[in-house]
């Protein structure tokens, strides 16, 4: 049997950037052969992201990555919010943005693909994180914006904004924060998704004919609920975060400002949640498990 110095665990630690007594543990059953060891590890990685693919990863971060006049959005998921804040975590989510943008890549499936500059691929890094923090992490999405002028802003780790414009530079930034704060879902009124507000108008439909008023009255009353749902989810219809007496097309106006399409990504939006057990849930649970 091969002793395992202490120089053997920091090689080993140091290439894989491990927990000590996991290096010690993992050449020891290698019988001293790092190599070996390495290999097991990765294995035994592979084998932990997939038992971790199983829990719900709903926290992370939003990484931003610019070249020229082209930007990235990529959403990179945890489990926690400890993790997301992680340097490890930091620079794997910054490495998958530089890669997908070089690549003019946005498909989830296909980053997963990509060649890193140590040349791991992004799953194989992925998986190497996993084993490495212990967490459910996952690639989820990503979206490339490409214009004249980028404004790009972000909201702490959570929120990510990327406006395509042409005009004033401090309107644009403006116009940024704006729509990390609003959320709006497209740049005019015309713009809104259709089924958006086909769904907007059945639920004022609803809402009117409940109020037994006349035909003519109802029509008013669902034109009235839906002009005021575009006020709110159109970005120019909407009241400037920056100056509260105008209308972000006022601003937009007055400083020669064309704001061409924007990308806003809150991390964790649509991911069903795993609802937390009460402190007196989780004793009935232990309870009910005992029996």
């Amino acid at each position: 049997m091969t002793a395992i110095t202490a120089s053997m665990v920091k090689e080993l630690r140091d290439r894989t950037g491990l927990a000590m007594m996991e290096c010690k543990k993992a050449l020891t059953e290698a019988n001293g052969d790092i190599e070996l060891a390495i290999d097991n590890l990765r294995k035994s990685g592979q084998a932990k992201a997939a038992k971790k693919a199983g829990n719900i990863a709903a926290d992370g971060a939003i990484t931003i990555v610019q070249e020229g006049n082209k930007a990235i959005l990529v959403e990179v998921n945890c489990q926690t919010d400890f993790v997301a804040k992680d340097e490890n975590f930091s620079n794997f989510s910054k490495a998958v943005a530089t890669a997908a943008l070089a690549a003019g890549e946005t498909d989830a499936a296909k980053i997963a693909e990509l060649k890193l500059a140590d040349d791991q691929t992004v799953e194989e890094a992925r998986i190497a994180l996993v084993q490495k923090i212990g967490e459910n992490i996952q690639v989820r999405r990503a979206k490339i914006v490409e214009g004249e002028n980028l404004a790009i802003y972000k909201h702490g780790l959570k929120i990510g904004v990327v406006v395509s414009y042409t005009g004033d530079a401090d309107t644009g930034k403006g116009i940024a924060m704006h729509v990390a704060a609003f959320n709006p879902v497209a740049v005019n009124a015309e713009a809104v998704p259709a089924d958006l507000i086909a769904k907007e108008k059945e639920i004022a439909e609803a809402k009117a004919l409940e109020s037994g008023k006349p035909a003519n009255i109802v029509e008013k009353m669902v034109s009235g609920s839906v002009d005021k749902y575009l006020n709110e989810v159109a970005l120019d219809r909407q009241m400037y975060v920056i100056d509260n007496d105008k209308k972000v097309a006022d601003v937009l106006k007055a400083t020669g400002t064309t704001v061409a399409n924007f990308v806003r990504f809150e991390v964790g939006e649509g991911i069903e949640k795993k609802a937390e057990l009460s402190f007196a849930e989780e004793v009935a649970a232990a309870q009910a498990a005992a029996k």
